[in-house]
């Protein structure tokens, strides 16, 4: 049996290297190309690693790590966010690394649920830990904090959005048109600055809701409009054959949405969404012009100190790859999450 799967290896390697050779190499202009591309490459990736290896000053970066993680929080308490952060990492890697047959789909879906209220507990305290106001939140931990809370109060509002849209009853259908419409229309900045200064004027006297809570509200109110076409489009590609039979089997209307209707439409919007999230990520660097320090906002503040003039190439290469690893992980996990449900149908079927 061993032998048998060496066996295959050998001719899966040898048929990929005769690919490549026939791809590559077959023909003087193929051989060229591949010559002068090659060695483009060859010299590109040598200056870059010169560059990182030998020239770049990265005491920017080395000496402010603590800064670029969790902002200007509390030493004292810096432990909190930090303890946050390795959850935040060990569920990601938990939920992309294991085989879809062996993963507990109950145990990752609470893990998921709860790790907003776990973060937030940490970060904000209370219950026995010593409250830090947010204000002193920052960093990559106030980054994925306004990612996460803005994405989980979206997904919600954006199906409530698509199936009113879709809706028989004309007042509801044109207020959740309208109401897409108006947002998508708007630039993000705008949405921002309105979150941030016509919230509080809704609000009681002496009633004071956080910048950040603001932020997630506006980040979640813009996020939600793009949502909802997305998983409206998914919905509009399940056929009506589906409906009509899930209707024969004695199912009512709310059963066809929430048994058949809406996780085919999740699983057809995934890419969509995972296009939404990354957007969303990469959208919270916009709170630094509004005064939250969140990861491109401590950047700003470490290049205006005098000690790191010059350090602009370090600083936002090292702000780049977080922002290419943690759309990285949220590419991963939503990819995990759409193979875990073609398996999930998959197995149904063969059953």
């Amino acid at each position: 049996m061993k032998s048998k799967n060496n066996y295959k290896m050998q001719y899966g390697i040898s048929k990929i290297k005769r690919n490549l050779g026939r791809g590559l190499f077959e023909g003087p202009t193929n051989l060229i190309i591949t010559i002068s591309l090659s060695t483009i490459l060859s010299i590109i990736i040598s200056k870059i690693y010169s560059w990182i290896v030998f020239d770049a000053d990265w005491s920017v970066v080395k000496n402010n790590l603590t800064l670029f993680a969790f902002g200007s929080y509390p030493q004292v308490y810096i432990w909190r966010p930090l303890i946050w952060l390795l959850i935040v990492i060990s569920i990601s890697l938990y939920t992309i690394m294991m085989p879809s047959k062996f993963l507990n789909k109950h145990i990752v879906a609470t893990a998921w649920l709860f790790i907003l209220p776990v973060g937030i507990f940490l970060l904000a305290g209370g219950f026995g830990l010593e409250e830090v106001h947010t204000n002193n939140w920052g960093g990559i931990s106030l980054t994925l904090i306004l990612t996460i809370s803005s994405g989980l109060l979206a997904l919600p509002f954006g199906v409530l959005l698509a199936l009113g849209r879709q809706s028989n009853l004309k007042v509801l259908s044109n207020f959740c048109r309208l109401y897409i419409d108006i947002v998508r229309a708007s630039p993000l900045i705008t949405v921002l600055f309105f979150g941030q200064l016509l919230i509080p004027l809704f609000l009681p006297q002496g009633l004071e809701v956080s910048r950040v809570i603001r932020a997630i509200l506006a980040f979640a109110i813009f996020a939600a409009s793009y949502m909802a076409e997305d998983i409206r489009g998914g919905i509009q590609s399940i056929p009506k054959t589906q409906i009509e039979a899930a209707e024969a089997l004695g199912l009512n209307k709310f059963e066809c949405l929430i048994l058949i209707i809406l996780p085919q439409g999740f699983r057809v919007a995934i890419p969509s969404l995972t296009n939404q999230m990354i957007g969303l990520l990469q959208n919270t660097s916009l709170m630094a012009i509004l005064g939250l320090v969140e990861l491109l906002g401590i950047t700003r503040s470490l290049l205006a100190n005098p000690n790191y003039i010059g350090g602009y190439m370090e600083a936002y290469v090292w702000i780049g790859l977080i922002y290419w690893l943690s759309c990285t992980f949220i590419s991963a996990l939503f990819r995990k999450l759409e193979n875990n449900l073609s398996y999930n149908i998959n197995k149904s079927e063969a059953k």
